[in-house]
């Protein structure tokens, strides 16, 4: 006699496989040139991974402090400082997480009742819908401007209500490279100013913005800090996206609310990591010379997709490029973002991601993003492709 599995009612009935999964394995089945997925082809500093196995022969392989390494809390505060002019503390105001997208769904978690809403600005990063809907929460979904991705501050103003709880920010943005400037991040605090809104400020990609331009982190602005969790990520800024290690800096009291999830979700995050990344730290020049690194990057691939019929759009941040592809000539006319990354990889070898993937509607507006944090000979040789459209 046979059992059956007792029938299970999904909490997401409507979550499918990520779009980056989806493309990635797409890009493998065909050898295609990934542009798809943000991460980087190349190496860290071996430095840094001479630290790991440093820190492992030195015993640093058991379970660490549940809020994190203490020197490595103690550095991300030095560093918040130095960049932002904003003191945390590294006991009470600094959480070490396992990579960003936890430590969004631990906030997440940690202050958002059922029927409280969250104001999200669409296209956003692909899990923040659905930290908000597995906490009970609503999403209220404001548009960015189609083709400047600038926030409409009418349209926050419009979407806030008696049940807003939060509001999750993203700059520098992904996945349009669009960054938040002073003004913008000062008419945000205004708007928030009256209200009980808690912030979620996602800055992942804090050190990659482009000259002339800076990064405006909400740990500026006295307004915004008070009530601001600000999440970043090592993975990003030293090319370890695998390792999952990342950053909350919030008000003691936030804090205190994020510890409970945190500690119960992973409790603790790998811990001769975190050792070699506190002493790693002690030197800024990797950051401070990252915005650098990529700028170069992004204008190579700049250059070279001048010479097709993509219509480059703004790259002020991050490591993504995004094009407009209506000016194409392709064997099936109008077809939609989706199906244009299909056939992008299928038929001519390079993998993309389509900007309607990162809205709920899946709103279509003939735009797909690249990743250029490549080595210069996959960014040429995506390039050369492309070239032949």
């Amino acid at each position: 006699m046979t059992s059956s599995s007792p029938a299970l009612v999904s909490k997401a009935p409507h979550m499918g496989t990520t779009i980056f999964s989806v493309m990635s394995a797409l890009a493998a089945e065909k050898k295609a040139v990934n542009l798809g997925q943000g991460f980087p082809d190349f190496a860290c500093d071996s430095q840094l991974t001479d630290l790991v196995g440093q820190a492992m022969r030195e015993g640093h392989n058991q379970y660490p402090p549940m809020p994190g390494v203490a020197s490595l809390r103690e550095a991300v505060a030095a560093k918040i400082e130095a960049l932002y002019g904003r003191r945390y503390n590294a006991n009470t105001e600094i959480t070490v997480t396992a990579g960003a997208t936890q430590a969004i769904l631990a906030i997440v978690l940690a202050i958002v009742h059922p029927g409280d809403e969250v104001i999200v600005l669409e296209p956003c990063y692909d899990s923040y819908v659905p930290n908000i809907e597995l906490a009970g929460g609503r999403v209220v979904r404001v548009p960015l401007t189609p083709g400047s991705f600038r926030p409409d501050f009418e349209q926050i103003q419009a979407a806030i209500g008696p049940r807003t709880r939060a509001i999750l920010i993203n700059s520098p943005h992904n996945p349009s490279g669009m960054v938040w400037t002073r003004e913008e991040m000062h008419q945000l605090q205004d708007i928030l100013a009256p209200t009980d809104i808690v912030l979620i400020s996602d800055e992942v990609y804090e050190h990659m913005v482009y000259a002339p331009l800076q990064h405006w982190s909400a740990a500026h602005f006295d307004g915004l800090a008070a009530r601001a969790f600000i999440v970043s990520s090592f993975g990003k800024t030293y090319h370890v996206t695998g390792w999952k290690v990342g950053t909350v800096a919030a008000p003691a009291a936030y804090t205190a609310e994020l510890r409970k999830v945190h500690q119960f979700m992973v409790f603790t995050v790998n811990t001769p990591m975190q050792h070699a990344l506190a002493r790693y730290m002690q030197d800024p020049a990797p950051y401070l010379q990252l915005p650098a690194f990529y700028q170069r990057k992004r204008d190579l691939f700049r250059a070279g997709l001048a010479a097709t019929h993509f219509k480059l759009l703004p790259s002020e941040g991050t490591y993504f490029q995004c094009v407009d592809i209506s000016g194409l000539l392709v064997p099936e006319k109008n077809l939609s973002e989706a199906d244009f990354c299909q056939w992008l990889t299928t038929d001519i070898g390079v993998a993309a991601i389509p900007l309607s993937a990162f809205y709920g509607n899946g709103f279509d507006q003939k735009v797909i993003r690249f990743c250029f944090a490549k080595t210069d000979e996959t960014l040429h040789a995506a390039l050369h492709k492309l070239q032949g459209l």
